[in-house]
């Protein structure tokens, strides 16, 4: 008797595409030489504005993200599309125009539009799903428009000047409010742009996106975690206003140099943790509403 012959198995596993890494990282260094000026533009802000300071963290802290989603990209299905491509060259477009009129943010936008659609271009409309929050991160890095800077600011610099006169009021501190300057017995303290608490605030709802992506995964409370960053950190700066207000008043040498420097950071740090304590406290409520209606 012969045996009989054996079934050839169809083999089952998975054909999904892989992305060109390859392709990929020639075209991410074919970018960088073309955004070589832009890039050390942005490098140079980082150095200088301390209202971007933050900027050095923002690609570190999304290539991580990145990286640990490493997995889930090695599993999805790659598809490119060609759409990506028209992103591209009209970023390109963007960086013409804006080099042209000298506009330093539609120039540094375009490249964040540049990788958005080389991603897409090379991986498809799902990688690009997976890599979306460490891509949105990268707008971060950029410094805002002059223009809207100055119409933050401004308003600021009267809102945290008001609420430091209110407070050194109350504390017996005789006080006279001009605009954003505030007389005081011993001297004038000018709230300038630096002390507008716009600083605090971009640096903290980045950090506040970091937060919530790493210690919360209800987009709900993700998204109350970034909000809760415009009180704290305009409540903040009032503090530190009136602090430097209220130091002023026993040496005038404490409202200015290093130890004025040292306060900004205790106070932004302050901001942190209370941004922390929103979290727990958020959390706790929506535990109890939960087990309320359950």
């Amino acid at each position: 008797m012969t045996p009989a012959p054996k079934e050839k198995v169809l083999s089952t596993e998975s054909t999904t595409p892989e992305i060109p890494w390859m392709l990929a990282g020639w075209i991410s260094l074919l970018l960088a030489v073309c955004y070589l000026a832009v890039i050390r533009g942005l490098i140079n802000d980082w150095i200088i504005d301390e209202n971007v300071g933050h900027g050095f963290f923002v690609p570190l802290v999304a290539g991580y993200v990145t990286w640990q989603k490493r997995d889930e990209l090695a599993s999805v299905k790659a598809s490119p599309n060609w759409f990506g491509l028209v992103i591209v060259v009209g970023a390109a477009l963007q960086l013409y125009v804006a080099t042209l009129g000298v506009e330093f943010f539609l120039a540094r936008t375009a490249l964040v539009f540049s990788i958005i659609g080389t991603i897409l271009f090379l991986g498809g409309t799902q990688v690009l799903r997976v890599v979306a929050f460490p891509v949105f991160l990268l707008f971060f890095m950029i410094p805002i428009p002059a223009i809207l800077y100055n119409q933050i600011t401004l308003p600021l610099q009267f809102l945290a000047s008001e609420v430091a006169e209110i407070a050194l009021s109350l504390m017996g501190i005789p006080v006279l409010r001009e605009g954003n300057i505030l007389e005081l017995p011993s001297q004038k303290l000018n709230v300038v742009e630096a002390c507008s608490g716009i600083r605090s605030l971009l640096s903290l709802s980045f950090l506040a996106l970091v937060y919530g992506y790493f210690f919360e995964s209800r987009t709900w409370i993700r998204v109350l975690i970034f909000l809760s960053t415009v009180p704290i950190a305009i409540g903040a700066n009032a503090a530190r206003v009136t602090i430097t207000g209220l130091l002023s008043e026993i040496d005038p040498d404490l409202a200015q140099g290093a130890f004025h420097l040292a306060e900004g950071w205790v106070v932004f740090v302050v901001a942190l943790a209370l941004m922390v304590l929103f979290h727990t406290v958020v959390v706790k409520a929506a535990g109890l509403a939960g087990s309320g209606t359950g």
